[in-house]
């Protein structure tokens, strides 16, 4: 499948902004289950610095704000092939070990309710085991917008009951690597099949399984990764796959517009 993208996402300050950083993962690798045909980042309101790939194997450019902006976009927007492979991404390639992705992070740090998430789950098979727990969490934290945010962890949404595609991904992570398996989010884009304007970009999670590697897990709409999901960045969790992360200095207060469409 072919899938044309287009991704903007504008931040408005109501006073001007002395100084900004921001971090962009927000280009897609070709890998085994993508092809990128094309893709282009713009920015206005500031200039990228530099380039580099992190530890993770995401490309990352650091953007820096023009002095005194009151408005920041960055667009992206490009051509990518896709084909399915039943959520299999392929074995490990980054620079980060495998066990990394096995320790706890304070987004992922296990609680109380983690632990009882995994209790009884059938083990003799793992990938099969690995689709229960999806099931599990998909029917103890519902999809519900608006309630956590980039701060909340894995045990504070799976305890609330509610939550979005990043905490389903960050409660998966933090199961599975109790389980003793490796386990990263995902960030990208997915084609909803009912339309061309996204809500969002979205986020799903992976765990490395002996002789597959790394298989896929979207808790949110119950399925592995196919043909119309595509791959932007990888981490521990959604601090390290964040699309767009930084900093500013200044009391200005920030509204924040996205647009995400995704067509085949």
């Amino acid at each position: 499948m072919q899938l044309k993208i287009e991704h903007q996402t504008k931040y408005s300050y109501d006073a001007p902004v002395s100084f900004g950083l921001q971090q962009l993962r927000l280009t897609p690798r070709t890998g085994p289950t993508q092809k990128v045909e094309k893709w282009e980042v713009s920015v206005e309101g500031g200039k990228i610095e530099t380039s580099f790939s992190d530890q993770h194997g995401n490309d990352v450019q650091l953007v820096s704000f023009e002095p005194f902006v009151t408005e920041f976009s960055v667009t992206c927007r490009g051509r990518v092939t896709t084909r399915a492979g039943s959520g299999v991404s392929g074995q490990h390639k980054a620079l980060a070990p495998l066990w990394m992705y096995q320790s706890t992070t304070p987004l992922t740090q296990p609680g109380p309710g983690i632990e009882a998430l995994i209790q009884g789950a059938d083990a003799s098979n793992t990938v099969e085991t690995l689709h229960q727990i999806s099931a599990r969490i998909a029917a103890q934290v519902r999809y519900e917008t608006g309630k956590t945010g980039a701060t909340t962890t894995a045990e504070e949404a799976l305890a609330a009951g509610h939550g979005v595609c990043q905490d389903h991904a960050q409660i998966f992570v933090a199961a599975t690597r109790l389980l003793g398996l490796p386990a990263r989010y995902v960030s990208g884009y997915l084609r909803m099949n009912d339309r061309d304007e996204q809500d969002a970009t979205h986020a799903w999670a992976e765990a490395f399984v002996e002789d597959l590697g790394w298989v896929g897990f979207d808790v949110s709409n119950g399925i592995s990764p196919d043909e119309r999901y595509v791959r932007l960045a990888t981490g521990a969790d959604y601090a390290d796959a964040a699309p767009i992360s930084g900093l500013r200095y200044g009391d200005a207060s920030e509204a924040l517009a996205v647009s995400v469409q995704v067509q085949q």
